[in-house]
């Protein structure tokens, strides 16, 4: 008889209530160089990409481009070094399979070869998340669009061209594709109703260097005037990751003893700070790049409603959640951009925390204090508010399943934790299959 088989995973030992004092630099964002990388295929010589941190998600993406026949290697300092050109348009189903966000591989291999086929994608699983923005953009700029054998198949054969878009809603990945198909498009392209992230913004930016022509980044409608010929771009620095940033800064109100959080970009948290100064927290301070932080003595419960950005971010939702639970009185989150995003309040209440759900609606009781007990992760962002949660518990959190989740967008969060106080250390297991 052939015994079990095990696989062997990882979970984060958490025991909490000790402050965090100290100071912590932020590392980019990973939703900022991931299309950045995704665009890459578009320029020629090397390229040295800054402030690249070295997570899951972005050493998948690195893969992908090695398969597509390019040069990528991470270098000391958060750096990534591409160089070569890609030879193939079909991008691998085993690696995208992993990552969402690798489809935005599709509008550049289509604005260079003419044709794409990339897997549907995979990630998080906070809902159904549809490509069909994306694909309604590569048809309005005249590229056919079938699906052979779960593979996404554009193909322009008499070349994209120009055009108006509307999209349904300001997606952030159709945005960032279209954006990256439009470039070399013949004519001009609008994208109405388009995200305003500064992840959106970044990867304009960048384009812009390469000799883009692309006008209203940041607001609702971009202007693209497609050009043939790109310049190759030596150096690009990325963004700070607002959402690691604002995960420290709820940590912080809620345990900090002093702690500084450095390389931050306030202008982007600006939907955060307002919440915390609603729930009485006036405990931090904003001084250019940088917030610190003293842990808040009690704060009230107040009402959150996601929104695409400038509004509160659905990717720190969770980590709010933890924060409300602590709050005096009742408070409300409304989830309005994914439709499954409160698996982790399970786990929550596994910890003592009193949340009911009704639809895309949580309520949520302020209790005295969490209680540590085994949870697991269920996606990147509710590790992330499972891990605050142990933190602030009393008693020992184990937080399973962290390898999966929690590092494709957290470079070694146990490491920095331990440096500002948190006792937090990680432990491999074997778990039956």
């Amino acid at each position: 008889m052939v015994g079990d088989l095990h696989v062997r995973k990882d979970k984060f030992v958490i025991e909490g209530g000790h402050k965090l004092r100290g100071e912590l630099e932020i590392w980019g964002s990973k939703n900022a160089s991931l299309p950045i990388m995704a665009a890459s295929v578009l320029n020629s010589g090397d390229l040295i990409l800054d402030n690249v941190p070295p997570v899951k998600d972005n050493i998948t993406m690195a893969e992908i481009l090695k398969v597509l026949g390019m040069e990528v290697e991470f270098l000391e300092g958060d750096k990534v070094h591409i160089k070569g050109e890609p030879k193939g348009y079909r991008a691998p189903y085993e690696l995208v399979s992993k990552m969402r966000a690798s489809f935005e591989l599709m509008g550049p291999l289509l604005a260079r070869f003419g044709e794409a086929e990339i897997p549907y994608p995979g990630g998080c699983r906070i809902g159904l998340r549809p490509v069909d923005l994306h694909i309604k953009g590569f048809e309005s700029l005249g590229a056919e669009v079938t699906v052979e054998k779960g593979y996404v198949c554009a193909r322009a054969k008499k070349g994209l061209k120009g055009t108006k878009i509307h999209l349904d809603k300001p997606s952030v990945g159709a945005t960032r594709n279209i954006m990256m198909a439009a470039i070399m498009a013949e004519g001009e392209t609008v994208i109405e109703n388009a995200a305003c992230e500064p992840e959106v913004v970044d990867l304009g930016n960048f384009l812009k260097m390469m000799g883009a022509e692309i006008e209203g980044l940041g607001t609702s409608t971009i202007y693209i005037k497609g050009k043939k010929d790109l310049k190759p771009v030596d150096y690009y620095k990325v963004i700070p990751d607002r959402i690691a940033a604002g995960t420290f800064i709820i940590a912080g109100v809620m345990l900090g003893k002093d702690l500084i959080i450095k390389n931050v970009e306030p202008e982007h948290l600006q939907s955060l700070f307002i919440k915390l100064k609603e729930a009485g927290v006036e405990s931090f301070q904003i001084k250019d790049k940088e917030v610190r932080i003293k842990a808040a003595k009690n704060w009230k419960g107040i009402e959150v409603t996601t929104m695409p950005y400038p509004g509160f971010p659905t990717d720190l939702q969770p980590q709010m959640m933890v924060f409300l639970s602590l709050a005096q009185g009742s408070s409300l989150i409304v989830e309005t951009v994914f439709e499954n995003r409160f698996l982790h309040v399970g786990e929550l209440l596994r910890l003592g925390a009193k949340i009911s759900i009704d639809g895309r609606t949580a309520l949520i009781q302020g209790v005295e204090k969490l209680k540590g007990a085994p949870v697991e992760v269920t996606d990147l962002r509710a590790g992330a508010a499972l891990v605050l949660a142990g933190l602030v518990a009393e008693g020992t959190t184990e937080v399973l399943d962290v390898g999966e989740h929690i590092d494709r967008g957290y470079v070694a969060l146990e490491d920095k934790l331990s440096n500002l106080g948190a006792k937090i250390k990680r432990v491999y297991y074997e778990e039956a299959n």
